[in-house]
């Protein structure tokens, strides 16, 4: 987990609650576990049907917000007002509003705890730290900014997460998972959830657990499709590359691609290290030391020059999965053209 954000969920936890939050960034995962883990503690559930006000941004505006802040709790020590996807709030990018903002946070109502969570959308600039009224936020509570996790950290982020669950993974586990959902940590964490529901007492998550729980194929999966590619076998990379154009929508092109990418600019990293130690490539590569001699194997199969031609011919395929150069090629048949360029 991200240092300051177990630094934020631990205060809170504590009851060390600020009087303003400005939480923002581009991963809702940790937004949603700070926004809920103010919501259990900072109201006492009899007081909450009076004293705690979830809003959202699309549904309100700068000016209402702050009448909620400005209000006094009824009959209580204190009120929540918690405004979810507030990049949405009307008014926002008034210079009036805030004005409102920044005069609310200098001086906050004490017996009022609010927090705006603002979500960073596509093609948006997300929250403006230099501003004065998002340093107001800092300077009397509480400013977070929460950036998507990193590709190469999402296994340390599976292990992590089932460490805290109390439950032991395997280090191809891990992979396994990250790999196959991404840095899309909410589904990620429901996943694994899904899988601790129908774990043993004691059992620890192995690869063929993910495989069965997750609907991941055993033998139809990319990491086949690569180990297939590092064995130079033709006939079962072909055949994955068959059932991957037979069931397109559990296997995405452009999800292929990119693990495919990142594994194999792994390769071309372990074979340009000066460390050749099964230690020290772990920490270049940033996996278990579990998976070294997998890159190894890759390595002493295709040279460094072999390698550099399948990293461009990977962006190639991305660039004709998009319609560039070639727009009437299909998703099958631009991964079958792939599989013949990396073995040939």
């Amino acid at each position: 987990m991200i240092p300051a954000v177990e630094t934020l969920l631990k205060d809170i936890r504590n009851k060390r609650i600020a009087p303003v939050y400005l939480i923002h960034g581009d991963e809702p995962y940790y937004l949603d576990l700070i926004a809920d883990q103010l919501e259990k503690v900072a109201i006492p559930v009899a007081e909450k049907g009076f004293n705690q006000f979830v809003l959202f941004g699309k549904d309100t505006d700068v000016g209402a917000v702050i009448n909620y802040a400005r209000r006094y709790p009824f009959m209580a020590e204190r009120q929540l007002v918690l405004v979810k996807e507030a990049q949405q709030m009307g008014g926002l990018n008034d210079k009036s509003s805030a004005q409102l903002l920044e005069d609310y946070a200098l001086n906050p109502l004490q017996s009022t705890i609010l927090m705006l969570c603002f979500n960073k959308e596509d093609g948006k600039s997300g929250v403006d730290e230099r501003k004065t009224w998002v340093k107001a936020f800092g300077n009397k509570g509480v400013l977070l900014g929460i950036k998507k996790l990193y590709e190469n950290k999402l296994v340390d982020w599976v292990a992590d997460y089932c460490h805290k669950q109390g439950v032991k993974v395997s280090p191809k586990a891990c992979q396994l998972l990250a790999d196959s959902i991404g840095n899309d940590l909410k589904r990620l964490a429901g996943e694994i959830d899904k899988i601790l529901l129908n774990l043993s007492v004691n059992e620890e998550i192995s690869a063929a657990t993910v495989e069965r729980l997750v609907g991941i194929s055993r033998e139809y999966n990319v990491f086949e499709l690569q180990k297939a590619l590092v064995q130079r076998d033709v006939v079962k990379a072909n055949r994955i590359v068959d059932y991957f154009g037979r069931n397109p929508k559990d296997n995405p092109l452009v999800v292929i691609l990119a693990q495919l990418y990142g594994y194999f600019a792994k390769v071309l990293l372990a074979q340009s290290s000066r460390d050749q130690s099964e230690k020290g490539l772990a920490s270049v590569l940033g996996v278990n030391p579990f998976f070294v001699k997998d890159y190894l194997a890759a390595a002493r199969t295709f040279p460094i020059a072999k390698v550099a031609d399948i990293i461009h011919a990977i962006r190639r395929a991305d660039a004709r999965s998009k319609g560039i150069d070639c727009p009437t090629m299909s998703e099958s048949d631009i991964l079958r053209e792939l599989v013949f360029d990396v073995l040939h």
